[in-house]
């Protein structure tokens, strides 16, 4: 058979899988771009469609694939695991939870000593919000605008984005705060970092006092907000609002989802920037390179607090768990808070090139290995333009770049990659990205 016939063939195919996608599938499982990619491999920070065409990854699965796609380490260990015990259930005692819940401790800030397992960010969050009302008593949360929980009732109560919110009615007890979003602060770009955290700090105060009973259970917040668009807030905001919740008798929840295992540089997890130390933490996504695998720390106060039954069937599947500690062995031998912050800094520089490009292009933010382009019209740089920036989540697919989209609008252009991208791949993203904007420009 000829190339050109190989080639229409797999083309059938793949537009037969995504026309049988679309018939089976529920309509919230939405694929990106105009004409769906379908992935075949994947290995490190590459993978392949189905008629071998390669790409670069520079979303990794939604910031998931840590430690790049099928790191052999984690693949021997967990094919491994599959070979010995692959199910029991958290009614038994297994080796490989005890170990990783073990290294999560001597990783996490502070004193968070006891981990709860489940299967995803979702459930971790809601295991942390029970967690905080068993502790204190108390029913209110207190999160952020533009935050990001998950997709169960009470995640999307969380939530503070219309287009993740199916549902027209709120959550009872939950309120929101101003997002710390310096980009889309009333206060405009004259306010110094300091201004910034004491209006935001002033409407967190505010919004208790308000809207509350004065008494609220936890504030619940992401060190950077992720499906918001890497929304960095000023210096000095997270450690401020840990102390005025504190002040009112609440817990500090920290969702380390997306922010966590060295994604942000420097440190293991994005709180420790701000030299804050949660009285609960979240995490899922990078901590299994992929597996499913949600985490809720608690210190011993909190934990032991709650005494009545409760049960993940599958959480601390020993499969799971065999991923997450592979994951987790790989992260610190190679050093990834390190190596995050070094080609964080290389990619951030490339795109503050784009940003001096390109007036659309309204701020280059981010911490380490997690990046985003504000998309704005190049007339009113407070404009959202999410046209533009479909049309350069498309031109990117066409360069062989694989890139994310966030903000409240779809506006932000949001890029992380493996924590294991070498400079040379860092380099080769921005060259695909810059001819990306081109196009689009």
């Amino acid at each position: 058979m000829s190339i050109s016939k190989v080639e229409d063939a797999l083309s059938h195919e793949g537009t037969a899988l995504i026309q049988r996608h679309g018939e089976r599938l529920f309509p919230w499982v939405k694929p990106y771009y105009s004409d769906p990619l379908v992935l075949k491999e994947g290995k490190g920070v590459w993978v392949l469609d189905e008629s071998g065409r390669e790409y670069l990854d520079f979303f990794a699965g939604i910031v998931t694939t840590s430690v790049g796609h099928c790191h052999p380490h984690v693949v021997r260990r967990t094919w491994e695991q599959m070979k010995r015990l692959g199910h029991t259930s958290a009614l038994y005692v297994t080796e490989q939870q005890v170990e990783v819940a073990e290294t999560l401790t001597e990783l996490a800030p502070g004193a968070l000593n006891r981990t709860a397992f489940t299967n995803s960010g979702t459930e971790a969050n809601e295991t942390a919000i029970m967690a905080a009302r068993i502790a204190t008593g108390r029913s209110e949360i207190v999160a952020l605008r533009h935050a990001y929980s998950g997709r169960s009732t009470l995640a999307t109560g969380l939530t503070a984005h219309a287009p993740w919110k199916p549902l027209p009615t709120a959550v009872p007890g939950i309120v929101h705060a101003r997002s710390p979003y310096p980009y889309r602060s009333p206060l405009g770009d004259e306010a110094s970092e300091k201004e910034q955290t004491d209006f935001f700090v002033s409407d967190l105060v505010e919004v208790i006092e308000t809207t509350t009973s004065g008494k609220p259970a936890a504030l619940i917040l992401e060190p950077i907000q992720g499906v918001g668009g890497f929304i960095v807030p000023p210096r000095g905001y997270l450690r401020r609002a840990a102390e005025v919740i504190r002040s009112y008798g609440g817990l500090l929840i920290v969702d380390e989802v997306q922010t966590g295992f060295g994604r942000t540089g420097h440190h293991w997890f994005g709180c420790e920037h701000s030299d804050v130390e949660p009285d609960i933490m979240v995490m899922a996504k990078g901590i299994a390179n992929g597996f499913p695998v949600g985490a809720t720390m608690a210190t011993d106060e909190v934990a032991e607090a709650w005494t009545s039954l409760s049960i993940s069937t599958f959480g601390g599947n020993p499969v799971s768990m065999a991923a997450a500690g592979a994951t987790l062995e790989v992260m610190i031998e190679e050093q990834v808070p390190a190596r995050a912050a070094e080609r964080g800094e290389q990619l951030r520089r490339g795109l503050q090139e784009l940003e001096g490009r390109y007036a659309w292009i309204g701020e280059a933010r981010g911490m380490g290995l997690m990046q985003a382009l504000e998309i704005v019209s190049p007339d009113d740089s407070r404009a959202p333009d999410p046209v533009r920036a479909r049309a350069l989540l498309e031109a990117a697919l066409r360069e062989g770049l694989l890139i994310g989209l966030g903000g409240l609008k779809g506006h932000v252009i949001r890029l992380g990659s493996s924590l294991l991208v070498t400079e040379e791949e860092v380099r080769e993203a921005v060259v695909r990205l810059s001819r990306a904007c081109e196009s689009v420009a």
